[in-house]
């Protein structure tokens, strides 16, 4: 397993025009109107794209899910061993990615050549498992689904210029957000949505904070479930010697203010310092979060700065 003490992940290539890529589905059904206004805008940047079959798959045999679990996880290795792939796109979240890992055996993949994960939100399951069994590094970005996944759109131009041109995406400055505890910290990117961090907990693909500069951040969780959450991943031991945390969006989730005491009060002893209202995850044009990079939080400035570009 790699540890967050590590000097960072392997970082899989850049992308560049003619690069073929996979688009799959681990978590829910998309629509297919969705889907293809997503495939149109990964073609528009000059690459070719393979949608795997779990992405068209109907809600069956549950309505919630892409297709039953074997598809989802067939073409979840598929997409990370076949050497055609240099990257791997999730097409939406939802729910789904915990039971997809149950059917993906990482002994048995070995060690293929590294190409960039690419999702969020209930995407932070495979993210982490990725980390943990293949020691890549992956993208905390917007999905072919997202509303925004087109070009012009802010998320989609900072997705892009990740993958095609890194040297470009060397640092993260968040103007709106807020210092809850002071100080700087380095350490290696992780982290994600907090409830599915939380529900990977004692799992193979979990992988602990500790030493990291961890990434939060959740959706449509009441506040008492948001603390329950991160007293969770207090009382289990994920957040011991964590260095610094940058905490995104939490839409949804109750009034700004409350949410902000919660993570004070939650966040606040754990001797790191604390950033608050980066504009990564739900229900904002987001940017796109590097996972298994070497960074320096300063929750002081509001920046991120990893040790150079997050993709090779």
């Amino acid at each position: 397993m790699t540890s967050p003490e590590n000097t960072g992940l392997i970082r899989p290539p850049a992308l560049k025009a003619g690069d073929r890529v996979a688009v799959t589905a681990a978590s829910g059904a998309p629509r297919a109107e969705d889907l293809e206004k997503g495939v149109a805008a990964l073609e528009g940047l000059g690459l070719i794209v393979d949608v795997l079959p779990s992405a068209r798959a109907a809600g069956i045999p549950l309505d919630y899910l892409a297709g039953d679990d074997a598809t989802r996880a067939a073409d979840l290795t598929t997409a990370l061993t076949d050497p055609r792939y240099r990257a791997v796109f999730m097409a939406r979240g939802g729910y789904g990615a915990q039971r997809t890992l149950e059917g993906v055996d990482f002994a048995s993949i070995g060690t293929p050549a590294p190409r960039v994960l690419v999702g969020y939100s209930d995407v932070t399951a495979l993210i982490e498992a990725v980390a943990v069994h293949l020691g890549w590094v992956s993208l905390f970005g917007p999905m072919p689904v997202s509303d925004d996944f087109t070009s012009g759109s802010y998320a989609f131009d900072t997705l892009a210029r990740t993958l095609f041109t890194p040297a470009e995406a060397t640092r993260m400055t968040f103007p709106a957000a807020r210092t809850l505890v002071p100080g700087t910290a380095e350490g290696v990117t992780l982290g994600g949505t907090a409830s599915l961090l939380c529900s990977s907990l004692s799992t193979p693909t979990s992988r602990p904070a500790r030493g990291g500069i961890l990434f939060l951040e959740d959706v449509d969780e009441e506040p008492y479930r948001l603390d329950r959450i991160l007293t969770q991943l207090r009382r289990s031991g994920y957040l011991d010697g964590v260095a610094g945390i940058l905490c995104g969006t939490f839409t949804g989730c109750g009034d700004p203010a409350e949410i902000d005491a919660l993570l004070i009060d939650r966040l606040g002893d754990l001797g790191a310092p604390v950033l608050a209202g980066a504009d990564i995850g739900h229900g904002v044009p987001m940017q796109t979060f590097p996972v298994g990079v070497q960074a320096r939080l300063d929750a002081d400035q509001g920046t991120l700065t990893f040790d150079g570009p997050v993709l090779a």
